[in-house]
């Protein structure tokens, strides 16, 4: 009988991050307008690195100037990655954007395979082709318009996603660092482009934070305490004490939580075809995740290795980047 609740105990801190994950593009739309995007990022950034630092001090006192140059570089695809998602999300629903980013999940596998010139199982391909499929039917409500502008938004995120996931595994610099350090330098140089860059995209943050209600301090918080930093412990805490596959499982049902939380609370709505679109998606996304496991027991213990390090730390991440929208 204690199998079962140990093996519980440790699933409940995984699947409460995929589901503060899913409501991370509601959060957003409640802490953000096109004119304040760059401003929140700054005020949320800035919630996150003094307290990540604290835990990462003496690690970012050990890191040899390539490992910083190496973090910060990784940072400014990170920073692309924030801009994409937040700027999406407050030009489409909470549902699409949720739904839209787990392309990344076969993304990645097509990217790898194109580098590494190996073929994928035919069964991820057709998992990629229905996740196509479904993503057409959700943006254009079956094939009725052309996807919005936050949409277009989200599928670039979920390139540059896949970009950073290949990065990590392949920038050797960092390979070997501690990642808690190396996750502050990408936020940190992620927050300081926001910071240089704010004057001249909108208004001053701390202009946006006098502006901000008890309603949006809660969401504001929200993302920073939980979607960030509650995330990125428990993910470094789960691959210590279960499966990576196990944790990824888990993490898989973002979208299935975005979906959730944009219908309830948002109010979105999704026509039949748009909600086919939506299943099709998760369905496909999870298949792909599956099938595409075959592959990369296939490569070389040493890339093997890299790219499981690269999962790991970026899917936040996820990665979904450990620290999402």
């Amino acid at each position: 009988m204690r199998a079962p609740s140990s093996a519980l105990l440790r699933d409940l801190p995984v699947l409460l991050v995929a589901v503060v994950w899913g409501s991370s593009f509601l959060a957003v739309q409640r802490v953000a307008e096109p004119g304040t995007v760059v401003a929140m990022l700054v005020l949320r950034f800035g919630l996150v690195l003094p307290v990540l630092g604290l835990f990462a001090w003496r690690a970012l006192r050990r890191l040899r100037r390539a490992e910083w140059l190496g973090g910060a570089a990784l940072g400014l695809v990170l920073g692309a990655i924030f801009l994409l998602e937040t700027f999406g999300a407050v030009h489409t629903s909470a549902t699409n954007a949720g739904l839209i980013i787990s392309l990344t999940i076969v993304f990645t596998p097509l990217a790898e395979s194109a580098l590494a010139r190996t073929a994928l199982p035919r069964p991820f391909l057709a998992a990629a082709a229905l996740a196509v499929l479904g993503i057409a039917l959700l943006t254009g409500d079956g094939g009725l318009r052309a996807p919005a502008v936050g949409d277009l938004l989200i599928l670039g995120a979920a390139g540059v996603r896949t970009v950073n996931v290949l990065a990590t595994a392949r920038v050797r610099a960092i390979r070997e660092s501690d990642t808690l350090a190396v996750t502050w330098v990408q936020l940190a140089t992620a927050a300081l482009v926001f910071a240089v860059v704010a004057p001249f995209v909108g208004p001053m943050p701390w202009t946006v934070a006098a502006a901000y209600g008890p309603a949006q301090w809660g969401w504001l918080l929200h993302l920073a305490l939980l979607c960030t930093l509650f995330a990125f412990f428990v993910q470094m805490w789960a691959v210590r004490t279960t499966s990576p596959s196990r944790v990824s499982l888990l993490l898989g049902t973002e979208p299935l939580w975005a979906a959730v939380f944009g219908v309830t609370l948002a109010g979105d709505h999704l026509g039949p075809l748009a909600l086919l679109g939506g299943a099709l998606v998760l369905v496909g996304t999870e298949w792909g995740r599956r099938s595409a496991s075959a592959p990369h027991r296939e490569t070389a213990p040493a890339e093997r290795e890299s790219a499981g390090r690269a999962s790991t730390e970026q899917e936040s991440v996820p990665v979904r980047p450990s620290v999402p929208v």
